[in-house]
């Protein structure tokens, strides 16, 4: 019986790319979007068979709405073997502008009130089980933050932080919780961007090695490797040099910008 996989974010970019290279390995799909319609145009365009894979609307900033995709995917197609917790939002914000304090609050919603009530259906349901992998996508922008990334540099600072946690709680469960931070990925998402991007990544390069990671049970992995390189010398940097570093650097577009 084939495997299945429960993909958040599956409307666009790292979801669409990551279910397509678990769909290549002959895993089944379920696939959540609040964009139903695009999930159904790309699995045409794709040739996906219709007898393997769902799609469960849902918007994951709603607790409830994802819950219930969750409960209705176990119902519909069995429990997952993977849970990958894509969906994802980055705005630029300036905390001198109150309107982007709800800026904050809807990343907050969706980048980690909604990772988590993502896992919450399957985490007893694993535990029961003995075996399972639930997987957070994080970011390289969350190992340090980046100027005009406020909220997106917190927020993925928190699923890094949050997976390391859970991963911890749920060791000797034989639950695995694996953390992917994508460095620049060649998505719609970045190609907005007004900055260079070193060490940009093909969309489909990324989800083949994150496919490897993910089946290999890594904990931690950041993608391209180079970016993890560059992820940890960051970190050895003083304020004083990683601040003068940053110095120009145009920010993130903000909302409506």
């Amino acid at each position: 019986m084939a495997q299945l996989v429960f993909i958040t974010g599956a409307s666009s970019g790292l979801g669409q790319v990551l279910a397509a290279r678990f769909y290549a390995a002959g895993w089944n799909l379920a696939l959540i979007a609040r964009r139903v319609s695009e999930v159904k145009s790309w699995a045409s365009q794709h040739q996906i068979d219709v007898a393997r894979f769902k799609i469960y609307s849902a918007d994951v900033s709603v607790p409830a709405e994802i819950v219930a995709a969750a409960l209705a995917c176990i119902d519909a197609q069995g429990l997952p073997d993977v849970v990958i917790a894509n969906a994802g939002i980055s705005i630029g914000m300036d905390s001198g502008v109150f309107a982007d304090i709800e800026v904050m609050q809807r990343t907050f919603a969706t980048n980690n009130i909604g990772l988590a009530a993502t896992f919450h259906p399957f985490v007893d349901a694993f535990v029961r089980r003995g075996r399972g992998k639930l997987v957070g996508i994080g970011s390289v922008a969350g190992i340090r933050g980046l100027p005009g990334h406020g909220a997106y540099s917190a927020s993925k600072a928190a699923v890094i932080a949050y997976c390391e946690s859970l991963r911890g709680e749920l060791r000797a469960s034989g639950v695995q919780v694996v953390t992917i931070c994508p460095g620049y990925i060649d998505t719609p998402l970045t190609r907005g961007n007004r900055y260079s991007m070193p060490f940009l990544m093909q969309a489909d390069a990324f989800a083949d090695t994150a496919f490897r990671a993910i089946e290999a049970g890594a904990s931690y992995r950041v993608i391209p490797w180079q970016m993890g390189v560059v992820a940890k010398l960051l970190r050895l940097l003083p304020n004083w040099l990683y601040d003068k570093a940053l110095a120009g650097r145009p920010r993130k577009r903000r909302q409506g910008s």
